[in-house]
């Protein structure tokens, strides 16, 4: 029997990946696409160029996370034994700036599709991507499935709303609903406006002489940076046990960005302190700190392993960055 997975924000970082994933699994593999979205796509660009796998294992409907008639309409026709809710406002510092579409896309539309897969005849299990934000500023250090919610921001806010109705939806109507608590995870195709890639990509460019400088914020900020790939094969992962839980997704090991700076920019044979500018504006009105994962529960449920450190992630990012400004300059 084949597997059908349903996977919204399908065309981000984890959505890619995860669709690489289950299309090496065998799986029949949809995707919502917001109406708004770009016709580029370019993470799913070489899936749509193999005509063997696009229009025959691969397929995309368009629907918003404020359109719920067409999710349904779309959830029905695919009945989907898998549901991947990957998708939402996912930028911490924008949703400063736009709490409301935050809080409407994160919270709300994440409730319009627990809706929808709960009036099924069969319901599909659906994995929720939460955040390490819903702890905010905790008061311990590592976090785990325990650790007290207190968020610090509109997206954080938004997930917590999230991430506790899909424990209700699982508790009260018994459904196999599960949050993956992931905390900060990269790739060569992470957004550009992210910091990872603004330093992989800042220390690529400098490199070829298409950059002169770059400006950040707090250097000492610290963050649990793992590899998407990697992730996405821990939600696959969750949906495939016996029972639902929940599971928090880290490294369990915290860099700054200083770190992060030291790793990238020394790869391509460079000083950072040379080109790097502190800019107040990029520090955010409240930042979380104190942000470390434990992944202890993931490693013993799921055999979940993680196959690059942080340090292996930062060279891997840059090399990809290497390639591509090479191949535009």
């Amino acid at each position: 029997m084949t597997c059908t997975a349903l996977i919204t924000g399908i065309t981000g970082q984890d959505g890619s990946y995860l669709t690489e994933l289950l299309l090496d699994k065998g799986y029949e593999v949809h995707g919502l696409v917001r109406r708004s979205s770009t016709m580029e796509r370019s993470r799913l660009r070489h899936l749509y160029a193999d005509s063997e796998v696009y229009g025959q294992r691969l397929f995309l409907h368009y629907a918003d996370l404020d359109d719920p008639t067409t999710i349904r309409r779309v959830v029905t026709k695919v009945q989907p034994t898998e549901f991947y809710h990957l998708a939402g406002q996912s930028h911490v510092g924008l949703s400063f700036e736009i709490p409301e579409s935050t809080c409407d896309m994160t919270a709300i539309g994440t409730l319009r599709i627990m809706e929808i897969l709960r009036d099924q005849p069969q319901p599909p299990r659906f994995l929720h991507a939460s955040s390490r934000e819903i702890f905010g500023t905790p008061a311990v250090s590592p976090q785990d499935e325990a650790t007290p919610i207190s968020p610090n921001s509109p997206y954080g806010c938004a997930k917590v709303f999230a991430t506790q109705m899909a424990k209700i939806y699982r508790e009260a109507h018994g459904l196999f609903f599960c949050n993956a608590i992931c905390y900060n995870h990269e790739s060569p195709r992470r957004g550009e406006n992210f910091v990872t890639r603004k330093v992989t990509l800042a220390a690529a460019r400098i490199k070829v002489g298409q950059q002169s400088s770059l400006s950040l914020g707090d250097l000492d900020a610290a963050r649990d940076w793992g590899y998407a790939r990697d992730y996405v094969n821990a939600m696959w992962l969750m949906l495939q046990q016996d029972a639902p839980d929940d599971y928090v997704l880290a490294t369990g090991i915290s860099h700054t960005i200083r770190e992060l700076l030291e790793a990238a920019f020394t790869h391509v044979g460079l000083n950072w302190q040379d080109y790097v500018k502190i800019d107040e504006r990029f520090n955010r009105p409240a930042d979380a700190c104190q942000l470390l994962g434990n992944p202890a529960k993931a490693e013993a449920a799921l055999g979940w392993k993680r196959s690059v450190d942080f340090y292996q992630l930062v060279q891997l990012m840059v090399d990809s960055d290497l390639k591509r400004v090479s191949n535009t300059s």
